[in-house]
């Protein structure tokens, strides 16, 4: 990738560092009373929203079902509504069916497990005291007197302060090199079908397969296109790194040159993962 680089992702992940933040002033010390305190107060509101959702019962889902919908500009219009502007809904069979086995499993489901829902909650805290370690600027990281107090949403007024200011910075490089690729991308005078049909953002790669062409099939469900095979003719594979199937395609930038295309992709992943591949034609289709 010549633009939308890992290093660009890494910048785009971190232009909401101070989101979901809150200033308090005992961030400043480590005070484990404080940590325990915070921790209990959050450990309670995340049990009572995991307890609310697994409560929910799948049958308000069938409200819908019969009901009497009228038309909105005349919903809102204070004119007479008349048959004609109204419309039944009838529900799907197949959707019923969706919601009844839902509803079987709600009744079946067995009482909500508190302990293993505080055992997941320290495991995800965890992660994060571990995540905000590794990915902090080291100059905002340094100021955080306990690290497992910023992971539960609070830090000092002075590290609010310098976690907008870098998130402010981030946005600003992220958007300027976003600007460079759409420009670079203007010159390569590629056909705009072509660019319509790479639309593969969120989709996973199912299958890689290797030969005089290069196949990539995938499950589109999680992205923006029905298209779910990729084809490449006479494939030259210049960077494959690691295995790439069951990975998410994220962006990609493709280039002219003498005989056909260069096709650069960012794939997801820990690390993450670079695909670049020269070819005479490309063929996005649906099997």
């Amino acid at each position: 990738m010549k633009f939308l680089t890992k290093e660009w992702y890494e910048t785009c992940q971190q232009t909401g560092l101070h989101f979901g933040m809150r200033v308090h002033k005992g961030a400043a010390s480590l005070d484990e009373a404080l940590y325990q305190r915070l921790y209990k107060r959050k450990e309670k509101e995340h049990v009572k929203l995991q307890r609310d959702v697994y409560d929910t019962d799948p049958r308000f889902m069938l409200e819908h079902d019969g009901q009497v919908m009228t038309r909105v500009d005349k919903a809102f219009s204070g004119e007479d509504v008349t048959e004609e502007d109204q419309l039944v809904y009838h529900m799907p069979p197949e959707e019923r069916a969706h919601i009844e086995e839902l509803i079987a499993e709600y009744d079946a489901r067995p009482a909500f497990d508190e302990k293993r829902c505080k055992e997941d909650y320290l495991e995800a805290m965890e992660w994060n005291d571990k995540y905000h370690a590794e990915r902090l600027p080291a100059e905002i990281l340094e100021q955080i007197a306990d690290i497992r107090v910023f992971s539960l949403g609070y830090c000092t007024r002075e590290v609010m302060r310098q976690l907008k200011k870098k998130s402010e910075e981030n946005i600003k490089e992220m958007e300027r090199v976003l600007q460079e690729y759409r420009d670079a991308m203007v010159k390569q005078n590629i056909p705009a079908d072509i660019h319509r049909k790479l639309q593969f953002h969120d989709c996973q790669l199912t299958e890689l397969l290797t030969g005089d062409e290069l196949v990539l099939r995938f499950d589109p469900r999680g992205g923006f296109t029905e298209i779910n095979k990729l084809t490449l003719t006479a494939p030259e594979i210049l960077k494959q790194e690691g295995e790439l199937v069951g990975r998410y395609w994220l962006y990609q930038e493709l280039y002219r040159i003498d005989n056909g295309y260069e096709l650069h992709v960012l794939l997801d992943g820990e690390p993450m993962s670079e695909l670049i591949v020269r070819c005479t034609d490309i063929v996005a289709e649906i099997e």
